[in-house]
Formats: structure tokens, sequence, C-alpha cells
């Protein structure tokens, strides 16, 4: 898809109109990342939006005792920076390409442009209730659930997320490291593949070289 399709995509942009879509288009800048490039470090100034035309982006965080925590996995169609088109503060996390990747980006001086079109001001309250939805999931994921349960539920989340519902009901969908997996709920990556080994004995989930895949049992165990 072009940039304009790619604008339409993103809610913040889905009323706008072909006019303003249009000239938007035209002051993104593309830019390809490497595996492992940064896009931005936290607490780094942010005036950047950032769409994901192809690749992964991962969001993370560093805990005190320098270990990585994983807030989100982004593929194509996403966005993320959201927050810099708001306020002057420094990034919240950083943005690290998980495999080549390639980005358009937009400058808070160029949304602020059209940032009074009353469409844009709605569209982004939803966007950002939506994320703060999503982060108190997260949390109460980490606070209440055992190593076991915030396991399962990662693997649920990462279905509904990335995944395609197969016709006989199961979900399939991308199969992460066991150290991606452990860096998203705070363990360690033994006690992950120990966890999966589980969960696939009992035949709650298949796992073959390229695809996970979760079945409503599954489901119903761990929603």
């Amino acid at each position: 898809m072009d940039d304009r399709e790619l604008l339409r995509t993103v809610p913040i942009f889905s009323e706008l109109s072909d006019g303003d879509v249009a000239s938007l288009a035209q002051l993104l800048n593309r830019r390809k990342y490497p595996k492992d490039g940064v896009v931005f470090f936290e607490n780094e100034e942010g005036d950047s939006f950032f769409m994901i035309v192809g690749g992964r982006i991962k969001v993370t965080i560093l805990g005190d005792d320098g270990r990585e925590v994983i807030l989100s996995m982004l593929g194509p169609g996403d966005f993320f920076g959201e927050m810099a088109l708001l306020d002057n503060e420094p990034r919240s996390a950083s943005a690290i390409a998980a495999e080549e990747s390639e980005l358009l980006s937009l400058s808070r001086a160029d949304f602020q442009g059209v940032a009074t079109k009353r469409s844009i001001t709605g569209a982004l309250i939803k966007v950002l209730t939506a994320r703060l939805r999503k982060a108190n999931h997260q949390i109460s994921t980490l606070a209440l659930l055992d190593v076991y349960g915030r396991v399962a539920r990662v693997i649920l989340d990462m279905a509904r997320e990335e995944g395609r519902r197969l016709k006989d009901g199961r979900i399939a969908f991308r199969r992460a490291t066991h150290q991606e997996i452990a860096n998203r709920i705070g363990t360690t990556r033994e006690t992950v593949t120990r966890m999966l080994k589980d969960l696939e004995r009992q035949g709650l989930i298949h796992v073959d070289s390229k695809e996970m895949i979760v079945g409503p049992d599954f489901e119903k165990s761990f929603d």
C-alpha cells in the first residue's frame, strides 16, 4: 500500500479528508532499520510518530537490574510514539527493530498543522485510552497471576493480537522465542521453556518450527 493508504489504517487519521491525508503523506519520512537497530531510546527527547511498513518493532524498558522487559511487539500497520505528538516529554520506552524493518515517521510540528481537526483529537484520545487499557491489563497480569498463568496469558494475548483463526477454531500465530516471552512477563527463559513443554504435553498448545497454535480449550482455560 502507498503512504496515503497506510495513513488511512491508523485510527488517528482515518477520518481525515482525502486532501488532508494527501498533504500529510507528503510530509512523511521513510527509513529502514537493520535487525537490532534502535529507533529511539527510553528517556530520549521525542518529536516523531512512527508507522510500520514492514518488519517488527519491540517496545521495551530496562529494569533497575538491567533486564529487558518487552511491553509490545508491533508489526506492519501498527504505529507507536504517538505521545510525542502531544507533549515535549522524553520517550517512556525504547523502540528497537526485532528484524529488518521499514518505518514512516511524522514530526510533531507537521502533525500539529492538522491537529486542530476535531476528528484527529477524538481519535487520538481513543488510541491513548486503548493503550492505557492494555497497560492496565499487563500490570494486572504481572501482579495477580503466578508464573504459569503469566506465560499462558501472554501466549493468549499474542494469539489474539497477531494470529489468524483457522477453520477448526484454533488460532495460529508467530512462534516467539522463549526469551521474548520471558522478557514480556519478567521471568527466565528456562521457566518459559518448562511451562511451554507442560502446556504442549496437555495438548493445550502445538508448536512447530514457525508457528504456535492454541485451541478453544486453551482460550477457555486462560481467558
